[in-house]
């Protein structure tokens, strides 16, 4: 019995379509891409420097940070505040300010001062990235210190400042990630598994033959799970600002208009896995293959902007990219929709191309 039991399930499978594919697809594409993506070496970060002094001392420590290898001269601002703008609109990471009298202080006062403005969203990059421009500056402190042949210790005070999360605390940096994965779990898998188990319990051929059209269809399976989206992600706002203190300063209309956006294009996602799968152990296997993947070329794990070029350009048509920088960009940063708005857009559009999607490939004729 056992025999002809066993004999059936590898029948069964073997007859699917997409099973036997995925089975061989998804250990080569985690076991290949993911590994080469993620990345938390840092390199290649962005830096605006802020030289108020503009002697050779200042300019020889500027010539030795940008020829380290690590850092990328983003902008040579002129006071901080303008270091500060290519900060919050990502083209620079850190901030490097150099005091006036830089040079005049170290050789009469044998110290001079600097400050360190790091990003501190990632709270990895942005210690990273300061521990190694701290390094490197006191490298030059001790070349100083050789050449003018003082006896002090380090001629050069750092002084560090975290931006955007002053404490450095990493649940700050990371509940902003869970929500998201959250909302895309359940939008994601709730709708495809409804459909699917009234494929398998024949619901599915009685809708068939009824006069309802296909984009009521659709609709009438995204509204109940933007409700359940919207739901979920009020629990977790009411969770990150009563548990962990976290939360959105005015922020909430912002934080509510990504979700409502994102819930229709996870949910499109999902709808139009369901039109292509025929069983729940085929709609498992494709959703979680696909939510993987959606997790992982993402800036939830690994930077975005550490990856290689080809996994950029992957991460790059993944909108869970631009959700969970809106998200995080509004706890951490205080963004609002104005200056949120070329993700919103980027989100619209994989809304509306989805759920296109799902209606052209739903058939109402098994």
């Amino acid at each position: 019995m056992l025999k002809f039991l066993l004999e059936k399930e590898f029948k069964q499978f073997m007859r699917n379509l997409v099973m036997p594919r995925m089975v061989l697809i998804m250990p080569l594409v985690m076991m290949t891409i993911f590994p080469l993506a993620t990345n938390r070496e840092v390199k290649d970060v962005t830096i605006a420097i802020v030289d108020n002094d503009k002697s050779i001392y200042s300019q020889n420590l500027v010539n030795k940070i940008i020829s380290s290898g690590y850092f990328i001269l983003a902008d040579y601002s002129s006071t901080y505040n303008d270091a500060l703008k290519q900060v919050e609109k990502g083209n620079a990471y850190i901030i490097l300010e150099i005091e006036k009298d830089f040079e005049k202080n170290i050789v009469r006062e044998k110290t001079a001062n600097i400050i360190i403005s790091a990003n501190a969203v990632d709270i990895f990059k942005g210690s990273v990235g300061a521990s190694y421009l701290s390094n490197i500056i006191y490298d030059y402190s001790v070349e100083l210190n050789e050449k003018l042949n003082y006896s002090t210790s380090s001629l050069i005070n750092i002084i560090p400042l975290n931006k955007f999360n002053h404490s450095l605390n990493y649940k700050n940096f990371m509940i902003p990630a869970i929500m998201v994965m959250l909302v895309t779990m359940i939008t994601c898998f709730l709708p495809t598994l409804n459909i699917v188990s009234e494929k398998e319990k024949g619901t599915m051929e009685q809708i068939n033959v009824t006069p309802v059209n296909k984009f009521i269809f659709i609709l009438s399976k995204l509204i109940p799970y933007l409700i359940m989206g919207v739901i979920v992600f009020t629990i977790c706002i009411i969770i990150a600002k009563y548990m962990y203190h976290l939360e959105a300063d005015n922020g909430l209309i912002a934080l509510y208009t990504f979700t409502l956006v994102y819930v229709f294009v996870s949910s499109g996602l999902g709808l139009i896995i369901s039109n292509y799968s025929y069983s729940m152990q085929q709609a498992m296997f494709v959703m979680y293959f696909f939510v993987m993947l959606l997790f992982f070329m993402s800036d939830l794990f690994s930077p975005v902007a550490y990856m290689p070029f080809w996994a950029q350009v992957i991460a790059a048509i993944n909108p869970l990219k631009y959700y969970g920088e809106a998200v995080r960009g509004i706890y951490l940063q205080g963004a609002t929709i104005i200056d949120l708005y070329p993700k919103l857009i980027i989100l619209i559009i994989f809304a509306v191309v989805l759920n296109i999607l799902a209606v052209l490939s739903y058939k109402k004729s098994e």
